[in-house]
This record gives structure tokens, C-alpha cells and sequence, in this order.
């Protein structure tokens, strides 16, 4: 989508959203990241009605393929708004165009917020223990996510798919099926999917989890947390998939040593989540999720991979993410035998 051109039409759908006379938008450049959707740096001047101001904004669409995993934007909207509600730190958001009538493709607009997402560049940035203190920070933010539960959600959470004590087994369903759509066998998966379910824990709580909380997915500038970002695979379920996919090897950026999300250490973190919930966190748990992890980051860099090599988005970028899914065996075949029944 060349935004640039459609500059008036999204300024023309603000002005009626804020219930405004008239809007200008400034397409300043497309973003990096965001490898399932595109999002573009845009300042909007509003110049009359009850939101009347000017904004520094992201607009985040559809790409030109997805995902089957990801939720449609009008979803994600409703999900980053229940998060901004219970007082997560996310960008705020503004306003939803979920028809595709303006630009082509549905979107929404968010408040644009300072600071770096990418995994390498960040953890290069943090010294000492600044590592630890923004860990800690994460752990305490995930604990606020993890208040919504499907007894307090808002209405707007109505379309999230209930789970329950089957949960392990509905996942593992669902991979299974993942896999069988992809051209290539996967073995190693396969396996995974096998000792997944063989070493299930029980389920006994189900909360909203942002189900790909990791380094690369939150922005932070000097060091201190600006927003957590891409809710897109949002959904109810084991609170312990947030910390085990935080605390996964796969989302150290080579940083292994540093085992929360590459940045600091597994204590912190646990120290950030269990001040905001009041209860100890059960660190078997989190290894079972941690272990399990890269059976669907692998699934997820397969389809992306995919992407490009059906044709409907070429591209060198999701061309090597699908070969992230070789390093996601090497973890599991590592991890998975040292899980014992009942993490």
C-alpha cells in the first residue's frame, strides 16, 4: 500500500472519527519490523471538535498476505484498548477503520511512542543493571495484562475463543494442522508436539495473554520502557505461556546467558511479575512454556517463509525468517528431553 497517496482519504475518515471539521495527515515514512502487518509514521493535525490537537501517530494495517494466526486490525484494536484499560503500557489508541473502505485495507491509528524495538540494537544499549531493572519493569507489566480475565474482559473481547483444561491439547490440534498445511514435513515438530502433550501440565487459571511478549515486541529509549506492541496473537491462556515465551532461547538474540528475554536475569523478571500479582511464580511452569516455545515460533517463521516462496509477498526478509525454524529444532531437541512430567 503507497500511503502517500492516500493521505486525504485517511485525514477525510479522522475528521469524521473525531468528530471533527476538517484533518490534515502527514505520511512521514513506513516503519520498520512489523513482519505480518505494515505500519506507517504519520502527523495528524486536527483542527476542531473534542479531539481537536496535534498527534504524533502510527497507522497499522494489513500486509499484502497474513497469517492465519494473526487477528484481522479491528480485533487487535480491541485488544490493545482492553490492555491500555488495565493500565498496560501501550501506545494509545486512537481510531479504527475496520472496513478496508478508506485505504483498501482495514487499520487503525495509535499514538506514536519514542524508543527502539529492535532485539540486537537493545540489548547492545542497556549497561550494568539496567538490563535487570527493565526486565523487572516487563515482569511487572505482564502482571497488569494478566488481570483480564474472561470474567472481567470487556464486551469488545467477546470474539476471543474460550479455552479450558484441554487447552495443551487444543493447541497441539491446532499444530498438527498448522503443519500438515505447509509443502515440507517437519519431524522435529512433530516430536515436540508429541512431548508437549505427554508432559502437560494442568491448567487451572486461563487470563489474556499477549502470547509473543519478547524482546523486539516492546520499545524502550535510555533503557526505560516506552510501550509494548503487537497484540495481534492475543487470546485467554495459561498465564505462564507470557513468562515460558519471555524466557524462551529462542528470543535471547544470542544473549543466552541472560535468560529473561535476553536483556537480564530470570529473577528479576520474576520479581517484576510477582510484585504485581502477589503470588510466587512457579518456575517449573515457566520451563515447560519456555521448552515448548519454538514449536510455534517455528510454525510462525514457516508460514512467513512460506509467504515468499508461494509467490503472494516475495521477500528476502520473510525468506530468512523461515529459516529461523532450523534453529527452533535445535532448542527443542536440546530443551524438550530435559522436561520432566509435570513441570
Amino acid at each position: 500500500m503507497s500511503l502517500a497517496t492516500q493521505s486525504q482519504a485517511v485525514a477525510d475518515f479522522i475528521a469524521r472519527a473525531a468528530g471533527a471539521q476538517r484533518a490534515t495527515v502527514s505520511v512521514l515514512n513506513r516503519l520498520g519490523g512489523g513482519a505480518i502487518q505494515e505500519n506507517w509514521a504519520i502527523d495528524v493535525a486536527i483542527a476542531d471538535g473534542p479531539q481537536a490537537g496535534n498527534y504524533e501517530a502510527v497507522l497499522r494495517s494489513d500486509a499484502v498476505s497474513v497469517i492465519a494466526e494473526s487477528w484481522p486490525r479491528a480485533q487487535e484494536y480491541a485488544l490493545i484498548a482492553a490492555a491500555h484499560g488495565a493500565g498496560v503500557t501501550v501506545p494509545q489508541p486512537l481510531w479504527l477503520e475496520p472496513s478496508g473502505s478508506v485505504t483498501g485495507r482495514p487499520f487503525y491509528v495509535m499514538r506514536r511512542v519514542r524508543g527502539m524495538a529492535q532485539g540486537r540494537r537493545l540489548l547492545r544499549s542497556l549497561e550494568g543493571e539496567a538490563g535487570d531493572a527493565l526486565a523487572q519493569r516487563l515482569g511487572a507489566e505482564l502482571a497488569k495484562l494478566h488481570t483480564i480475565t474472561p470474567v472481567t474482559a470487556p464486551d469488545s473481547l467477546a470474539f476471543l475463543p474460550k479455552v479450558g483444561g484441554d487447552l495443551i491439547a487444543v493447541r497441539a490440534a491446532h499444530y498438527r494442522k498448522s503443519l500438515d498445511a505447509l509443502p515440507e514435513p517437519q519431524p522435529v515438530l512433530e516430536w515436540a508436539i508429541n512431548r508437549m502433550e505427554d508432559l502437560a501440565p494442568k491448567i487451572d487459571s486461563v487470563a489474556l495473554c499477549h502470547r509473543d511478549f519478547r524482546t523486539g515486541n516492546y520499545m524502550a529509549e535510555s533503557g526505560e520502557l516506552t510501550a509494548i506492541l503487537d497484540f495481534e496473537f492475543s487470546g485467554w491462556s495459561d498465564p505462564y505461556e507470557d513468562l515460558g515465551w519471555f524466557c524462551a532461547r529462542c528470543w535471547r538474540f544470542g544473549a543466552v546467558e541472560r535468560e529473561a528475554g535476553g536483556i537480564g536475569t530470570r529473577e528479576a523478571f520474576y520479581a517484576g511479575y510477582e510484585s504485581g500479582t502477589g503470588r510466587s511464580v512457579d518456575d517449573a511452569r515457566v520451563r515447560y512454556w519456555e521448552a515448548i516455545a519454538p514449536i510455534r515460533w517455528a510454525i510462525i517463521a514457516l508460514q512467513q517463509g512460506e509467504r515468499h516462496a508461494s509467490g503472494q509477498e516475495p521477500s528476502l526478509d520473510l525468506a530468512l525468517t523461515g529459516l529461523r525454524a532450523i534453529e527452533c529444532d535445535y532448542d527443542l531437541l536440546a530443551e524438550l528431553p530435559k522436561l520432566k512430567k509435570g513441570a
